[in-house]
């Protein structure tokens, strides 16, 4: 396995090589538990949204939001979702909509620096009812 490849495109091949070898979940019920018991280590381990100033504590956070994202990966195999391909896609919107936020506000004499999130949102659902 390149160690150049991104790191989605790694757990891609990762699992295949693996459901290669038979290393594999059934059904995609199973995985999606795997998905929801790596969501709950990291809540455990992240808590209650706090600031992860502890060392230790933001390398255990780290860990397991990796392992989230790799089960979240195999999920996506079982789903037949590319999930390179779907976060792309999600970046755009993203860019979209913020671009548009952007121009908006601007439009309107806003800065967003000085803008509460709420006022954003405004904008932002105004973007998402445009279809960007």
């Amino acid at each position: 396995m390149p160690a150049s490849l991104p790191a989605l495109v790694k757990a891609m091949r990762i699992q295949e090589k693996a459901r290669g070898a038979g290393f594999d979940f059934e059904e995609p019920t199973q995985v999606w538990q795997k998905v929801q018991e790596e969501l709950a280590e990291f809540g455990a381990e992240y808590g209650n949204g706090q600031p992860l100033a502890d060392a230790g504590r933001a390398e255990r956070a780290a860990k397991e939001f990796g392992d989230l994202l790799f089960s979240l990966v195999n999920f996506a195999r079982f789903a037949g979702i590319n999930p390179e391909e779907a976060l792309e896609r999600t970046n755009r919107k993203f860019i979209s909509r913020f671009q548009y936020l952007e121009a908006s506000a601007a439009q309107d004499g806003q800065n967003l620096s000085e803008m509460t999130l709420a006022q954003m949102d405004v904008y932002w659902n105004a973007a998402k009812a445009a279809g960007n």
